[in-house]
């Protein structure tokens, strides 16, 4: 296998991983992916040929396997991010920090191309402490290597998403409030995120450009829940709650051990422009990609939360 393609993921142990490893091996990329805990990974290995995986140990203050790795890449991905901050973690280590080290050492080791997964309404003038770090980790990537990619998704959704399952958790309640109820978003299958990583690996002199991927439907934040309710026959009320009793909230519920439903953070960008594709960037069709509805696919994965269980009928 030593004339195979090699890629070096790091994030592949996550969501939006594993389809990108599947991926890359169906392209005869052998996958190098860096992770904390490699013994709980194994998974990954099944999503390619014997041989095409290998894990190795991560640690984010010290660099030098992942250099190596890199030092032997044609590309490397960054999937990299989290959602909400606590005492190890934080935004702006691991959405510029973590970035601005990986783009440094592409740029150190030549490497062919880097893709670095970022999101939809990324901006350095945000109120977001998140969107801000996305968008410096995107200004850090372009500046330090000339051959980064940015792709920014809007809402990934997909079989094992923290999104579809936790509204559909939280049926149980016969009353949803959802903040930003009118809040829009352009939801994306992660099948299609991890296909547009490829073709963007594979595109000639689009070195420096950056891709807004959305789905191929614009919903509201209430809409979609509402969407999510029906697939698994579940008749609930979904409710607008006003922001100012929502910050209170995320605030209060910050100090518990355990992650709140919605962050203070979060409530800041549900109080800013739409995650939608702006159109004053390429665009998943730019790929040669036509995604894929996520509203049609996910009863492929939500059925489990109906009453009666897969073989259940939606009335």
């Amino acid at each position: 296998m030593n004339n195979y393609k090699i890629a070096t993921i790091l994030g592949g142990g996550g969501f939006i991983g594993r389809y990108c490893v599947r991926n890359l091996a169906n392209k005869q990329f052998r996958c190098i992916i860096p992770t904390r805990k490699a013994f709980q990974k194994g998974y990954l290995k099944t999503q390619a040929p014997p041989g095409y995986v290998e894990l190795i140990d991560f640690n984010s203050n010290n660099f030098d396997k992942i250099e190596e790795a890199i030092s032997n890449s044609d590309a490397v991905i960054n999937l990299i991010g989290i959602l909400y901050e606590n005492r190890k973690q934080k935004f702006s280590k691991i959405h510029s920090d973590i970035p601005d080290i990986i783009s440094r050492l592409c740029e150190k080791h030549k490497v062919k191309k880097y893709i670095h997964v970022s999101a939809i309404g990324s901006n350095k003038d945000s109120k977001s402490a998140y969107q801000r770090s996305k968008f410096a980790g995107e200004e850090k990537s372009l500046m330090n290597f000339k051959n980064t990619v940015i792709l920014r998704p809007s809402v990934v959704c997909g079989p094992e998403d923290n999104f579809t399952n936790l509204f559909a958790k939280l049926s149980f309640s016969p009353i949803i409030p959802i903040v930003g109820i009118n809040y829009k978003f352009q939801p994306i299958m992660v099948t299609d995120v991890a296909d547009a990583i490829v073709k963007a690996i594979g595109i000639k002199n689009n070195e420096g450009k950056i891709y807004e991927l959305g789905g191929p439907k614009i919903i509201s934040f209430g809409d979609m829940v509402k969407s999510i309710m029906e697939t698994i026959g579940k008749k609930r009320f979904v409710i607008g709650m006003p922001m100012s009793i929502a910050k209170i909230q995320s605030t209060l519920l910050s100090l518990l051990p355990f992650p709140p439903i919605l962050t203070r953070d979060q409530c800041e960008i549900l109080t800013e422009a739409d995650n939608v594709v702006s159109n004053n960037k390429l665009d998943i069709k730019d790929l040669n990609i036509n995604p894929k509805d996520v509203e049609e696919k996910m009863s492929t994965w939500l059925y489990r939360y109906r009453s009666g269980g897969q073989f259940a009928k939606v009335k």
